[in-house]
């Protein structure tokens, strides 16, 4: 069978006579254990610590934005993110249907409708051409915003996805979404590494997202990371993310519904390790898909491999796609490949 050949590819690539080859591993070969030894000694290990600061500083200058807010995962990151650009109880916000849930989610976590729309095929990211036909058969300007014409309500916000670190057409969103006066949040949770014209993803919209979850290119075993280049949507995610406090030396007084959301220290010393090998493990990962290039193109043309897109000028490599011909077929493969250890997964 010929997905036995590919099977074969796998453990050969990998070296690996596991029982389980997983879709990802995380790699611990940095400063990880020296920098949580340090936070353990220095009993900081909650959500106030030096390590928490150095993430927020060392994502805002990788990314080339004005903020960086750490807390305590991706989801959390968008649901917050989506609340201060205005997403309120009986609103629309305009979302892909290929996803993960957590998108969905953290739109209903505000007491909003995700209304699902097309992506396109070679990035698998929301389509703009699907949110434009969208909004002018839809939209409706009005006083206080744009309206749903058929359901009467409010479109706060569209929040695009990136999927597995491809960058959606971004560009074009972000000018429909300026069009229309729509708040644009990018849910980067995948992309972290990943770049459109030479910016980063969640560097388009007003805020974007990123996740740490332990299935990612690094992590902090969980965590989530907000960003803005405006400095006061930052500022406004980091006192709403830290249970709506205002600053005061010794006094206790919130003035708003805030979140338990931060990121603890001993999260942010691990990330901070992992973010220092990012880029080794981007470049690693690179020489790997390579070799899925050279497979799926000399030993093995009953699936083809998802091409980085045009839209994409720097990807992060974090999982790798195939179509195959029909749904019969990618079941077969699907059922075969995990039947004999190497994890697959439909999209």
């Amino acid at each position: 069978m010929k997905t036995d050949t590919f099977n074969s590819f796998v453990r050969d690539l990998y070296k690996s006579e596991e029982k389980l080859i997983p879709l990802h591993v995380p790699l611990f070969n940095g400063k990880e254990k020296e920098y949580l030894l340090e936070t353990i000694d220095s009993t900081f290990v909650s959500s106030v610590g030096k390590y928490v600061d150095q993430v927020e500083a060392f994502l805002a200058k990788y990314t080339r934005t004005s903020k960086a807010v750490a807390v305590v995962n991706g989801t959390a990151a968008i649901q917050v993110a989506l609340r201060i650009v205005g997403v309120s109880p009986g609103d629309e916000v305009i979302t892909q249907a290929l996803t993960f849930v957590a998108t969905a989610n953290s739109i209903t976590y505000n007491g909003a409708k995700p209304v699902f729309i097309d992506v396109d095929k070679d990035t698998m990211g929301l389509s703009p051409r699907a949110l434009e036909a969208f909004l002018e058969e839809y939209g409706e300007r009005r006083d206080k915003g744009v309206y749903n014409r058929k359901t009467g309500r409010r479109i706060s916000a569209v929040l695009p996805m990136h999927t597995f670190g491809f960058m959606c057409r971004i560009s074009k969103i972000q000018t429909i979404c300026n069009e229309w006066g729509i708040p644009c949040v990018e849910d980067a949770a995948e992309a972290l590494g990943s770049k459109s014209e030479g910016k980063s993803a969640g560097s388009f919209g007003s805020l974007g997202a990123f996740s740490f979850n332990g299935n990612k290119i690094i992590t902090a075993g969980g965590g989530g990371v907000i960003i803005s280049n405006d400095v006061e949507l930052g500022i406004k995610a980091k006192y709403l993310t830290t249970t709506a406090k205002r600053p005061h030396e010794f006094e206790y007084f919130h003035d708003a519904l805030g979140y338990n959301f931060r990121m603890p220290n001993v999260n942010a010393a691990l990330l901070l390790a992992q973010l220092e090998k990012l880029e080794d493990y981007r470049s690693s990962k690179s020489l790997v898909y390579k070799e899925y290039q050279n497979f799926f193109t000399t030993n093995f043309k009953v699936a083809e491999l998802m091409s980085i897109p045009e839209t994409t000028s720097q990807w992060n490599y974090w999982l790798i796609s195939v179509q195959l011909e029909n749904r019969e077929a990618r079941d077969a493969f699907l059922n075969n490949t995990n039947s004999q250890g190497v994890m697959t997964r439909p999209i």
